[in-house]
């Protein structure tokens, strides 16, 4: 979840949506409104949300089975507002994947607490753990960070193509690479290489790299689907 949680408003009654949005605003949350399931379709097209405040009673698709549908393709939370409050439209609204459920009218401070309580619900994504920055692969060093290759203490001198190669080599440490990728990732830092050419410059890393050039350890061959840097 962002610092600042993001909700999408859909609901047909426009001051009700206008008297929402103002009070959520104001409670510190960024707001975003639709009309209809139709309209939340194009922002969820193009918008990711926190969490959703869903009308039931509304003209064309109902609430109920927008968040039904909702619910097979993303996990974003879902409170549903209704003027219904009898249990078994309660009941039909969380068996199609709701999590919560508030009957009209309301104070807006339960709809505050319950929207509160739902946030802290929703696990916090941890951060993608940091790639190491520098591979060791024989008696060799790649630091990523600054392009250099280290043969024990002594400086290995790389073109720039070279230290591009080895820092996506060391970005998929284990993976292969194809050679179309090696080009687009080559040529996006400012190099000018094509796919023809990335099997010359491989076997010149190669000789800066491999005791036996011919028959590599750690800059493979991976037939069908280009080369991979492989540590000891």
């Amino acid at each position: 979840m962002r610092d600042t949680p993001h909700l999408l408003i859909v609901d047909d009654d426009d001051r009700l949506r206008d008297l929402l949005k103002t009070f959520l605003v104001r409670s510190g949350f960024l707001v975003s409104t639709a009309r209809d399931a139709a309209h939340a379709r194009r922002l969820l097209a193009g918008l990711q949300f926190d969490l959703i405040v869903l009308d039931v009673m509304m003209p064309g698709e109902d609430g109920i089975t927008f968040c039904a549908d909702l619910r097979n393709r993303a996990s974003t939370p879902v409170l549903l507002l209704t003027a219904r409050s009898e249990t078994a439209d309660r009941i039909a609204g969380l068996e199609a994947g709701a999590d919560d459920y508030l009957a009209k009218p309301f104070e807006p401070k339960e709809l505050l607490l319950r929207i509160n309580a739902i946030l802290r619900r929703v696990p916090v994504e941890e951060p993608a753990p940091k790639k190491p920055t520098k591979v060791r692969f024989g008696d060799h060093l790649f630091d990523s960070e600054k392009g250099q290759l280290w043969l024990g203490d002594s400086p290995v001198r790389l073109t720039a193509t070279e230290q591009q190669l080895m820092k996506i080599f060391a970005d998929h440490i284990g993976e292969p690479v194809s050679r179309a990728r090696l080009v687009e990732e080559v040529n996006r830092s400012g190099g000018q290489t094509q796919e023809r050419a990335i099997d010359v410059q491989i076997t010149r890393l190669r000789r800066k790299v491999e005791t036996d050039p011919k028959h590599p350890r750690h800059i493979q061959t991976v037939r069908g689907e280009g080369y991979r840097l492989t540590p000891d």
